[in-house]
């Protein structure tokens, strides 16, 4: 009869002996000879099972039930992206998912301890396809908690569907200033931030580095535009100026002309840093060493607001980074972090209420007590007034840190980070 063998070293026994079912080893350690008469004594077991329906099966049930779940949602929507000019940086097809498997093994390592247990449960939604049916599915499955990488417009109509339901929507995909304001939803809180928040956190730096005269330059599509109301926003709210502004009117195609037409394009200002908004890259990364004046480029290609950049190290990051290179395969993205402090901050609700009640969960997050771990250098937080996250926003360039606002010199009476994003008295957000 062939003893049971297990992957797990043991010491004083060659591993490779545990690791090859059917062959005996043999040791001279009493250890490894007590280890080698418990083997063979659970082979009987083994010739049982068959019998009993499984030893393994039983333990693994016995487990399950001494553990209480707590099963989260992540619910995507393919996006159809206009082409980029650039085929260097292709999102990854787990991207977002990806950072929330992450999280549910964060959350199950210490769930072991509490007698919790984590499992995500993931739908992609196609581009005309319905949101509010897909919620309803993993609704019907008792689902409470729901990571939500979807447009402002799907939000909402998940979100006021939802109204009357014992749930919580976690935003990860939608910048919108409105969802913050005069659309914000009391049943959302939001992971991601807004672009007022981006805004104010390159303006921040900006302002420290006293280059005060902006060029701003904005592309062609919607998306464009609310970046650019968010640039104009930040510019008066921190005592800078846009002293000149174009439309990029060239076409989305760049690569060839932009050496004749950039020069041109910026020659008639005086100013001190170019401001971008081009939230796709159709032209912002042609525009770097072109410009009549040497001059920066920061917005949304250059010198970038970000939540998450492959060159954050500081603060235990690199810890987080280097698990999921080694699990992924590749570096983590904005939306990974995304969704990823999303689960965490139920997990965290479930540590430290020490249930797994929707209720207790919820009240939790929302209470002053929260905070998160988010390796920024310090705790984050929930707005009571527009459920958005507090978070220091990262200033990266292509392959490196550049810096971190709340920039030193800008005070609140309340939290530094409320320095960027629509504070309290200026929101126009009326929970019902």
């Amino acid at each position: 009869m062939t003893p049971i063998t297990t992957l797990a070293k043991y010491e004083g026994c060659p591993s490779d002996a545990l690791a090859q079912p059917g062959r005996n080893f043999r040791a001279k350690s009493p250890h490894a000879t007590a280890l080698r008469k418990l083997l063979n004594a659970l082979g009987f077991f083994a010739f049982l099972m068959p019998i009993t329906g499984g030893l393994m099966p039983m333990m693994a049930g016995t487990a399950a039930a001494e553990s209480e779940e707590v099963a989260i949602a992540y619910i995507s929507q393919i996006v159809e992206r206009p082409p980029k000019l650039s085929n260097l940086d292709i999102p990854p097809e787990d991207e977002g998912l990806a950072g929330g498997l992450l999280s549910i093994k964060d959350n199950n390592t210490t769930g072991r301890f509490m007698k919790q247990a984590y499992a995500l449960k993931h739908l992609e939604v196609p581009a005309d396809g319905d949101v509010v049916a897909a919620f309803d599915t993993l609704r019907a499955e008792g689902l409470q908690h729901f990571v939500l990488n979807v447009p402002a417009d799907a939000l909402l109509k998940m979100a006021d569907h939802a109204k009357d339901q014992d749930v919580l929507l976690f935003n990860a995909g939608a910048r919108d200033d409105r969802l913050r304001g005069a659309d914000c939803r009391a049943n959302v809180l939001h992971i991601i931030p807004s672009r007022a928040m981006l805004a104010d956190a390159l303006a921040q730096f900006l302002a420290w580095k006293r280059w005060r005269n902006w060029f701003l330059v904005v592309g062609r599509r919607d998306s464009d535009a609310r970046f650019a109301k968010a640039i104009r926003r930040s510019a008066k709210r921190f005592g800078t100026k846009i002293v000149a502004e174009k439309n990029w009117d060239y076409g989305p195609d760049a690569r060839r002309t932009a050496q004749a037409e950039v020069p041109a394009f910026t020659q008639d200002a005086d100013y001190d840093v170019l401001v971008v908004a081009d939230e796709i890259g159709e032209f912002g990364e042609y525009l770097a060493y072109r410009t009549w004046d040497p001059r920066p480029i920061v917005g949304t290609q250059g010198l970038t607001p970000t939540t998450w950049h492959r060159t954050h190290e500081q603060w235990g990051a690199a810890q987080l980074q280097s698990r999921f290179l080694k699990t992924n395969g590749r570096f983590m993205a904005p939306l990974d972090y995304h969704v990823w402090a999303a689960i965490r901050t139920i997990g965290e609700g479930a540590t430290r209420t020490q249930s797994t009640a929707f209720a207790d969960i919820e009240g939790y997050i929302r209470s002053p007590d929260f905070e998160l771990a988010g390796f920024k250098g310090q705790k984050l937080t929930f707005r009571t007034w527009n459920g958005q996250l507090r978070q220091p926003i990262l200033l990266t360039a292509a392959r490196a840190l550049v810096s971190t606002s709340p920039q030193q010199g800008f005070l609140h009476e309340r939290s530094l980070l409320d320095t960027m994003g629509l504070d309290e008295p200026e929101s126009e957000c009326r929970f019902e």
